[in-house]
């Protein structure tokens, strides 16, 4: 499962984590939450406050590409980002993690689902998930968080499921995209919404961020997706550039191939400039984090482009001097 509010091999996670003090490393910061799983074990339920407070005092332990919600995050906000945060990767790991069936992942996922909307409608976290709930909970009631745009993020989690063991494709990009705005876009309504920022325009703009990133992680993780028969290049565009599926990753490359994919890449890219002037209408320090988020995009973008199609069979990656690179770009928005 993919989705930029989550780690792993996500770019656009919001994690509450301090920098890596090695750009690229994994993040382990005092100040991240943990990463509650299936087999997260019982307790009682913290009170909110509480809870938000035990959430952040737990390593991050999946690699993170871009440095989000960290330091540069008002200290007010924290906890309810760490809250969303542990949400969406709890549910990722639920997705993506171990050794389940589709059957054992949609399961839990229902379970899930249902508990976040007993918690939403006042009632006192479950034992199972209570890490989660509970800094939850807290941030539901604080803040009035959007409880559809948490419920999206389980449907699209669920749909990749459900696609990926059936080998499913995307016919087209109109499909791709719908599945965007679930399984991305709430992500950054979310945020804003914390921020008190509700106008069309800036929604608008934080969507087209938030899709562009997905699709930047998509192209980013071909070598890793198209093995596990996860498909997010539309039949549409194969189509249109006479590739076969089944000969995306065979060596050599097909020019048509390569084609394809610059692209996609292309595409992505136009989203992303679509949605940067973003970055002026967030106040303060998040303005500035939301500058790193979109230049670590673009960046990654860099690295897919000058791979030429390579990224079918090799993952790019951020190092040190690409994150430099990003902080000097961020400037200069």
């Amino acid at each position: 499962m993919t989705t930029p509010l989550s780690t792993g091999r996500d770019p656009g996670i919001p994690s509450p984590a301090e920098p890596p003090a090695t750009p690229g490393a994994p993040v382990t910061s005092a100040a991240t939450p943990p990463l509650a799983g299936p087999l997260a074990p019982a307790g009682t339920p913290p009170a909110p406050e509480e809870g938000a407070a035990a959430w952040r005092a737990q390593p991050v332990t999946h690699y993170e590409n871009f440095p989000v919600a960290s330091w540069l995050c008002p200290p007010a906000l924290r906890a309810p980002i760490a809250a969303i945060y542990g949400f969406a990767r709890t549910a990722d790991d639920l997705a993506d993690e171990g050794d389940a069936t589709p059957p054992e992942r949609l399961a839990a996922l229902a379970e899930y689902g249902t508990e976040l909307h007993r918690i939403a409608a006042g009632h006192p976290p479950g034992a199972r998930w209570a890490a989660v709930f509970g800094p939850l909970q807290g941030a539901i009631r604080g803040h009035a968080l959007p409880v559809p745009l948490l419920a999206d993020l389980l449907s699209a989690f669920t749909q990749d499921i459900v696609r990926t063991a059936g080998g499913l494709t995307y016919a087209d990009r109109e499909g791709l995209l719908d599945y965007c705005r679930r399984s991305a876009n709430p992500v950054g309504r979310l945020l804003l919404h914390l921020y008190g920022i509700h106008d069309a325009r800036a929604l608008a703009r934080s969507d087209a961020i938030c899709t562009a990133l997905q699709l930047i992680n998509f192209w980013q993780d071909f070598s890793v997706d198209l093995p596990r028969g996860r498909h997010y290049l539309a039949d549409a565009d194969l189509a249109r550039f006479g590739v076969e599926r089944a000969l995306l990753q065979r060596q050599p490359l097909d020019p048509r191939a390569r084609a394809l994919v610059a692209d996609a890449a292309a595409w992505a890219r136009a989203l992303m400039d679509e949605g940067a002037p973003l970055v002026h209408q967030v106040p303060g320090r998040m303005g500035w984090e939301l500058r790193l988020v979109v230049q670590g995009g673009l960046r990654i973008l860099d690295k897919v482009e000058a791979l030429r199609g390579d990224s079918l069979i090799r993952r790019p990656v951020l190092g040190g001097w690409d994150w430099m690179r990003m902080v000097v770009r961020a400037v200069a928005m």
